[in-house]
């Protein structure tokens, strides 16, 4: 609790004091970047471009757990894949540590959100994740956690046994039995790799000549499919169908691939509840999701997975 009560009282003056410790020449200007989970900002630098500096959350990733995160990102820049890589705060080492807070600075990236995908571009964009995928499939993250029903299922479960709405408790729990049941049934067999693991259309950036993935803060070891169906939820199978074109250039699509898509969904709607629940003590989080203890959120919730079991 003393180290998230250091996180909760950062300020615009103690994150410049962390960057200025960390040797960088910051002239005073820093602005609040969105991030629920992390506090994320750009801060303005003397002579030289701005930066983005993150403070991780303590208590969620070892300093172990992040410097995977941070030499995935150095193997796809090695083989020439745009990504955002860690800055070297002392020539040698992207993760400083300050009152118990991890701390990384990163380059600011420039590059807009697309607002619609043109034929060209889901090619573009599947042939870019197959080679993040390629190079995930070298070896395993050893600090990072695997997506399957223990680490995202059972702990997400244990970790909201008292948020539950007494009226759909029963319903809750049981649609999330049948869930688990099926997610181990399609993962088994299955190849897990090192992926992106959040891999929604806002962690995509074009520059004007290249799309690229930011944010790999959720990174894990996992099926390609989780990938694939973050990034294609909502696509119509025409979409899906050119951006499995572009992927298939470069890796092999796994048989039936789509079958696993309903189910990782569902565990991803469970394990975001519990991500909630974990975050409560934060001040910030019963003001952004108010609904949270409400008969109505767990409701939907229950609704949401029933369907998905059907």
């Amino acid at each position: 609790m003393e180290m998230d009560s250091s996180f909760f009282r950062l300020t615009p003056e103690s994150m410049l004091q962390s960057v200025d410790q960390m040797g960088f020449e910051p002239t005073g200007r820093c602005l609040q970047l969105n991030s629920y989970e992390n506090r994320v900002v750009e801060i303005e630098l003397e002579n030289s471009d701005p930066i983005v500096v993150k403070f991780y959350r303590p208590g969620r990733w070892s300093k172990a757990t992040i410097q995977d995160e941070h030499d995935f990102l150095t193997e796809l820049a090695k083989e020439g894949i745009p990504v955002v890589q860690p800055m070297k705060y002392n020539g040698e080492d992207s993760i400083y540590e300050s009152q118990g807070i991890y701390i990384t600075a990163f380059p600011k990236s420039f590059g807009r959100l697309p607002d619609e995908f043109i034929k060209d571009d889901l090619k573009k964009i599947g042939r870019r994740l197959a080679q993040i995928h390629n190079v995930g499939a070298r070896k395993q993250a050893t600090h990072r956690l695997t997506l399957n029903t223990d680490q995202f299922g059972d702990q997400s479960i244990r970790a909201l046994e008292d948020w539950i709405a007494a009226g759909v408790r029963n319903r809750y729990l049981d649609a999330v039995e049948v869930l688990l049941d099926r997610v181990d049934d399609a993962l088994s067999g299955i190849e897990f790799i090192r992926i992106h693991g959040d891999c929604h259309r806002g962690n995509l950036l074009n520059n004007g000549e290249e799309f690229f993935f930011v944010d790999f803060d959720d990174f894990v070891n996992g099926p390609v499919a989780q990938d694939f169906w973050i990034l294609l939820s909502g696509a119509e199978q025409s979409e899906k169908d050119l951006f499995y074109e572009g992927y298939s250039d470069l890796r092999e699509i796994p048989q039936s691939v789509e079958d696993l898509f309903e189910p990782l969904r569902g565990l991803r709607l469970l394990n975001y509840s519990a991500w909630i629940a974990k975050r409560w003590v934060d001040p910030s989080f019963p003001k952004l999701f108010p609904q949270f203890e409400s008969y109505n959120y767990w409701a939907e919730e229950t609704e949401a997975l029933e369907k998905i079991i059907r």
